[in-house]
């Protein structure tokens, strides 16, 4: 049996002016990982990939791994790239297989594509219609109604931190698998409702998510192949962002469609509850203020490179200087030219930088605003670390050169390539002990809690500025399918409509 194992992935923020080029998938290198570096890059790991492979290498199979390529989100993915990746796939399954192992997101979008793994998909099919598809997914797929409808099987992360990312592609492979067996015939039906859930309300370690994700792993006991409720990724101005629900039974339709049906319903009756409500920065600062037990976390929520924040906005960090708040780390402040500078004045220098601010954001009509600081060099690194996980276990990261700018009450790490803090390693890479600190600033959102949550005295959340704001007032929906909730609160008042 000769298996097909790729991954294309990348989450897109429509309002983010970060560019998406083919490098931005290469972690570490200066491509992306193709055949037997993508193998040794991903074997062992708690990847996607990682379990792929451990499939086939299960099951007897022949490998083949055109490509693997993983880009942190940012703006619309550069065609050129997507041509370059989708081709490596497409001429992969094109050259013949028995099946196709697919680690996808779900939510890419390209400068000429809104649904790119659908497109993907729609021209593996051209090249190979009958050949079995198993897609792993993110919780946070935008899930177009073709992507559901040209794969065999599919499943999505029931996590949120993303901790199940080698569970997940287990939940899709297996079933594929025993489907080429001629063991099960898959059946998948899939759904939507109009709903934009906060991703502020979209952890699974919290209600509402908590309770549909548990449910989704009970149908998983009672006989369904996979159960999946994607809570979808509202900053993509695109039709079908937002809420779905994917069931895969055993050739059973009308079951898949009763159980799709009742997670929706199940999401449906929660919508309030995925409504998130902001406080004023000052405020959150002056409780921060008032706290003494730390290691507290601030987070700079509005900036998460994770969501395609540019990573650079001050706002929250200025905030916290002003405030003068003491013995605190910032990770990070994405500035490569700032980095530059500290390693021309070498370890140990007094420097004084405009830091960050250098990227504008047009989508909410703001223009960057660096902070000027002073302060001495700290340390300088390379940036590579390798994640201990849970999240993501194994695989190399790569923030790019990297410094720490030490003011006095605050340590700042600057880099020059975003990556999110959700694991220790990144600290340690840098010699930091957050435990030991008072205050822990993080850009980040959900993810921080997968590998740092366990530090944290308190958390007081900080909405600063950037294109993973929490208020949608501020952001100009034009393409999503109307109405929606909660766009469109009115239209819902009598359910739906």
């Amino acid at each position: 049996m000769k298996l097909v194992i790729a991954q294309m992935k990348h989450e897109t923020n429509t309002f983010s002016p970060v560019p998406t080029p083919l490098a931005r998938f290469a972690a570490g290198r200066k491509h992306p990982t193709e055949g037997r570096d993508a193998y040794d890059a991903h074997k062992g790991t708690g990847t996607g990939v990682g379990a792929f492979i451990d499939l086939a290498e299960q099951a007897d199979a022949e490998v083949v791994i055109p490509i693997a390529a993983n880009a942190a989100p940012s703006g619309p993915v550069e065609d050129a790239a997507y041509e370059y990746v989708a081709g490596r796939i497409v001429d992969a399954v094109a050259a013949g297989c028995d099946a196709v192992l697919l680690d996808l997101h779900g939510a890419m979008i390209t400068q000429s594509l809104d649904d790119g793994e659908g497109e993907l998909l729609r021209r593996l099919r051209a090249v190979n219609p009958r050949v079995p598809i198993a897609v792993a997914l993110d919780m946070h797929t935008n899930l177009f109604p073709d992507m559901a409808a040209r794969c065999t099987t599919l499943a999505g992360y029931q996590t949120y931190p993303h901790v199940d990312m080698y569970e997940t592609a287990l939940r899709a492979g297996k079933p594929l698998l025993a489907a080429v067996r001629g063991e099960v015939r898959p059946m998948v039906s899939s759904g939507h409702r109009p709903m934009l859930p906060h991703v502020m309300r979209q952890s699974s370690l919290d209600s509402p998510n908590r309770e549909l994700q548990q449910r989704c792993r009970e149908m998983e006991r009672q006989g369904a192949l996979a159960a999946t409720v994607f809570v979808g990724f509202p900053h993509a101005d695109i039709p079908y962002a937002g809420l779905s629900a994917v069931v895969v039974t055993d050739n059973d339709r009308r079951q898949a469609e009763r159980w799709r049906d009742e997670l929706l319903e199940l999401a449906w009756s929660q919508r309030e509850a995925f409504v998130y409500a902001v406080e004023p920065l000052q405020q959150s600062l002056a409780r921060a203020a008032a706290m003494t037990n730390g290691p507290i976390v601030l987070l700079d929520h509005y900036d998460n490179c994770a969501s395609g924040g540019t990573m650079d906005t001050m706002t929250v960090l200025g905030g916290i200087l002003d405030a003068a708040l003491e013995d605190v780390v910032a990770f990070a402040v994405y500035d490569p030219a700032a980095v530059e500078a500290m390693k021309a004045a070498g370890l140990g220098a007094t420097v004084t930088l405009d830091l960050g601010g250098k990227l504008d954001m047009p989508s909410i009509g703001l223009k960057g605003q660096p902070r000027r600081v002073t302060g001495a060099v700290a340390r300088i690194t390379d940036g590579l670390y390798t994640n201990e996980g849970p999240m993501g276990r194994g695989m190399l990261m790569d923030m790019g050169p990297t410094a720490v700018l030490d003011i006095g009450k605050v340590q700042i790490v600057v880099i020059s390539r975003q990556v999110e803090p959700h694991d220790l390693a990144c600290f340690k890479s840098l010699g930091i002990d957050p435990a030991a600190k008072r205050y822990v600033m993080l850009k980040s959102r959900v993810h921080w809690r997968a590998g740092l949550g366990g530090l944290a005295k308190a958390v007081v959340e900080c909405a600063g500025t950037g294109v993973c704001t929490s208020d949608y007032s501020t952001l100009k929906f034009n393409r999503v399918r109307r109405p929606i909730f909660p766009l469109d609160t009115e239209a819902f008042r009598d359910g739906l409509p």
